[in-house]
């Protein structure tokens, strides 16, 4: 299985190329960018671990890598700045994206062919992506929220000094400000959280803002967010590779799910051979279900500016 990741001279493309290279899963790692030269050296070092890791063929180039592609991977983009919203990049990220899906469809994709994209705003891009490219929407996936989850998972752990992959929260909508903390059913060990020792309710709020910052933390302390971004996007990449139907916060086009329609926002989704499988309503408290439904809400008016601006 192949995977080629579009931007993937970048942070977060060449962070991505090197947790893949660590799972082990694709046989074939391609890294595309507008600098060949850029591309040709990550590809060079990620070939020079190959012995120690796994057994991969590790290429680079452009989009003539597309078609043999089984998951085309786009990270390309401008980078957020520490105070501007995912939502303030549209206007300067949407007419790159565009052009790259164009091209990308001008290469032509595999009939099979899964698509994640991670560039930001993630669940505009995301819509356009799976209106665009002529693909079944349920190939299409964006990151969405999982990077949040893991996030999220990491600051409760590490406020309770308990293990990390044994901590399951989620966190659903929007990847941005109308995001939404899945208290309800969050637990550690499979024991709820409210009864682990040492929680303290009253700290939610703290550990959730946190996470809500999380990404212009990382970016004001070192410049950008690489390592969990490459390590949530191998999540949805070998679930799809390796057809393990893990539920996942994807971003993908709602059809119903939680009575949300025609927008793409994350929701507990089945992520397999096929790409998005069946979108799952767990039971949600009623201020949960509400900021859901509010996330898409908030969503929807930048979603129609955009669409009216590319002319879809």
């Amino acid at each position: 299985m192949k995977v080629s990741i579009i931007g993937g001279g970048g942070l977060v493309g060449s962070c991505t190329g090197f947790a893949l290279q660590c799972g082990g899963v694709a046989r074939e790692i391609a890294i595309l960018d507008v600098s060949a030269e850029l591309a040709a050296g990550h590809a060079l070092d990620l070939l020079h671990g190959g012995p120690s890791t796994a057994d991969q063929r590790v290429t680079s180039g452009s989009y003539e890598h597309v078609p043999t592609s089984d998951v085309v991977c786009i990270t390309a983009g401008l980078r957020r700045q520490p105070n501007e919203s995912r939502l303030d990049l549209i206007n300067r990220n949407t007419d790159l994206f565009v052009q790259i899906l164009d091209q990308v469809k001008s290469a032509g994709l595999k009939p099979s062919a899964k698509v994640v994209v991670v560039s930001n705003p993630v669940d505009i891009l995301t819509y356009v992506a799976a209106k665009r490219l002529g693909l079944p929407e349920n190939q299409v996936l964006g990151l969405g929220t999982q990077l949040d989850t893991i996030r999220f998972c990491s600051l409760i752990a590490d406020h309770l000094a308990a293990p990390p992959t044994q901590t399951k929260a989620l966190i659903l909508g929007e990847h941005g400000d109308s995001m939404v903390p899945i208290w309800s059913t969050a637990t550690i060990g499979g024991m709820p959280l409210e009864k682990y020792p040492g929680w303290n309710g009253n700290t939610a709020n703290q550990i959730f803002t946190r996470t809500k910052g999380s990404g212009a933390e990382v970016i004001s302390k070192k410049g950008g967010a690489g390592f969990a971004v490459g390590i949530a996007i191998r999540d949805v990449i070998e679930s799809i590779l390796l057809g393990s139907d893990r539920i996942l916060p994807v971003s993908t086009v709602q059809d119903g799910c939680y009575g949300i329609r025609d927008v793409a926002l994350s929701v507990p989704t089945q992520v397999g051979a096929c790409g998005a499988g069946e979108r799952l309503e767990i039971d949600l408290w009623p201020k949960e279900m509400q900021g859901l439904r509010n996330s898409a809400s908030a969503l929807r008016p930048t979603l129609e500016a955009v669409l009216k601006r590319i002319g879809m």
